[in-house]
C-alpha cells in the first residue's frame, strides 16, 4: 500500500494530564488491508522510515521507525552521530484499532514514561 506520513499528538502522560497540542511525533508507516502497520512492507523496504519528534522550544528530532518481531515497533532519534543504531529506542503501540484519525498510540519513552497520543492525520 506504501508509507503514509502519520502525525500522532499527546493525549495524556506523566506532566501533561491534558495532553499537548504542539507536542508530536510525525512517522512514516505502511498500513496493511486492516489499517494496521505492516511489518513484512517495513522488512520489505530497503529505505529508511522517517520519523520526527516535535517539542516546543526545542529543535525537532529526527530518527527512524524500527521494527522487531519479538519488541514491536519503536523509533531511534539520533542526536548525535556516536549513536548510529545503538541510538536509545522510543517504542509505541497503535493497539488493535486501525490507525486513523482519533484513535489512539501508546508511547514509552527511552526512560520508561508512558505516554497517550492521538492520531490526528494518515496522509
Amino acid at each position: 500500500m506504501g508509507t503514509f506520513g502519520i502525525t500522532l499528538v499527546l493525549a495524556a502522560g506523566p506532566g501533561s494530564a491534558d495532553g499537548h497540542p504542539a507536542r508530536r511525533y510525525e512517522i512514516d508507516l505502511a498500513l496493511d488491508a486492516a489499517g494496521r502497520p505492516d511489518a513484512a512492507a517495513w522488512a520489505a523496504d530497503p529505505r529508511p522510515w522517517r520519523a520526527r519528534r516535535i517539542d516546543p522550544g526545542a529543535e525537532p528530532l529526527q530518527g527512524d521507525v524500527q521494527h522487531d518481531p519479538d519488541h514491536g515497533w519503536s523509533i531511534r532519534f539520533f542526536g548525535t552521530a556516536s549513536e548510529g543504531p545503538d541510538a536509545p529506542e522510543t517504542h509505541f503501540d497503535c493497539g488493535p484499532d486501525p490507525v486513523r484519525p482519533g484513535e489512539y498510540a501508546t508511547v514509552v519513552e527511552p526512560d520508561g514514561a508512558a505516554f497517550s497520543y492521538r492520531v490526528v492525520a494518515v496522509g
